[in-house]
């Protein structure tokens, strides 16, 4: 099995955010960035946070 470092992934994800970054950042924003917040940032970018109980915009209680 083929395990990743989590400096190996910061690495990986500081090339792709510094080539290509998210909406209303610079690539000098993400160069200066803390490893964990780049992986936070990662992380929310790709998750569903609010999961299925959000419809349009509204929390289901």
């Amino acid at each position: 099995m083929n395990t990743i470092t989590e400096k190996e992934l910061v690495k990986k994800l500081r090339e792709k955010y510094t080539q290509n970054p998210p909406e209303g950042m610079t690539a000098d924003m993400i160069k200066r960035m803390r490893d964990s917040d780049l992986l936070d940032m990662d992380y929310f970018l790709h998750e569903d946070v609010f999961g299925e109980d959000v419809e349009d915009g509204f929390f289901i209680f």
